[in-house]
């Protein structure tokens, strides 16, 4: 397969045998990064649990200290001042029975649902629609829940939800290249620290596997395992 002159070049200033620090990593990413949009910076850690095990599912969520750098578009699904709260939260939609029926017409054109508890009855039978996309509310998110507005306001926040896939792996994204190196450097540490807390009781051997990080247009810098004991 033919390989593209950026990745060539790219190629010649990672050493993929090194074991990188997270700063070193995230210099070397931003000095690199040479196409013409904002790239973000992704972390992929792979786990040693079997997700095929409930017990060993690691899920949850975790509030970036600088944000992501994108722009949420969240959709609410509530009824009368529960709705208006969410819109005043700064939501870009919300409502009940209009949203549902979009829904069903194939609509989703949005990053996070969050629902009242009410709501769920109906939100639920869009299982089918919702999952896939990885856009159904969930207690243990945080997105099933009374507080509308402070669901809201986290999510812009930069609040961010993950869920290790089937091959043991956790992939998110952790700010834009744009950022501070300090800045990027503490949103890795905050989610890794987040990642080590929800080590499941039932998971046997090593932990972290491997991590690492890249643009998104990049090559992978695998980090040092002592960042890993650090992050404990």
């Amino acid at each position: 397969m033919k390989v593209a002159k950026r990745i060539k070049a790219l190629r010649k200033n990672v050493d993929i045998k090194k074991e990188y620090t997270i700063k070193e990593a995230i210099k070397s990413i931003k000095e690199n990064s040479k196409v013409k949009f904002s790239e973000s910076l992704d972390c992929a850690i792979r786990l040693g649990v079997d997700p095929r095990h409930a017990d060993q599912m690691v899920r949850g969520t975790v509030s970036l200290p600088h944000g992501t750098g994108k722009k949420v578009t969240v959709l609410v699904i509530a009824k009368g001042s529960h709705a208006e709260d969410a819109l005043k939260a700064g939501a870009e939609y919300a409502g009940f029975e209009e949203y549902i029926e979009k829904i069903k017409g194939g609509w989703a054109d949005i990053d996070v649902i969050i629902a009242t508890p009410d709501t769920m009855g109906e939100v639920g039978k869009l299982g089918r629609v919702l999952g896939p996309k990885g856009l159904m509310p969930n207690p243990k998110s945080g997105t099933v829940t009374q507080d509308v507005a402070k669901a809201v306001k986290e999510v812009k926040a930069g609040k961010i939800e993950f869920r290790v896939e089937k091959a043991g792996i956790v992939h998110t994204s952790l700010g834009k290249l744009s950022f501070d190196l300090e800045q990027l450097e503490e949103n890795t540490k905050t989610f890794l620290q987040t990642i080590m807390k929800m080590k499941p009781s039932s998971a046997k051997g090593q932990y972290v596997k491997s991590i690492f990080l890249s643009s998104t247009m990049g090559l992978g810098y695998k980090i040092s395992k002592d960042e890993v004991a650090v992050a404990k």
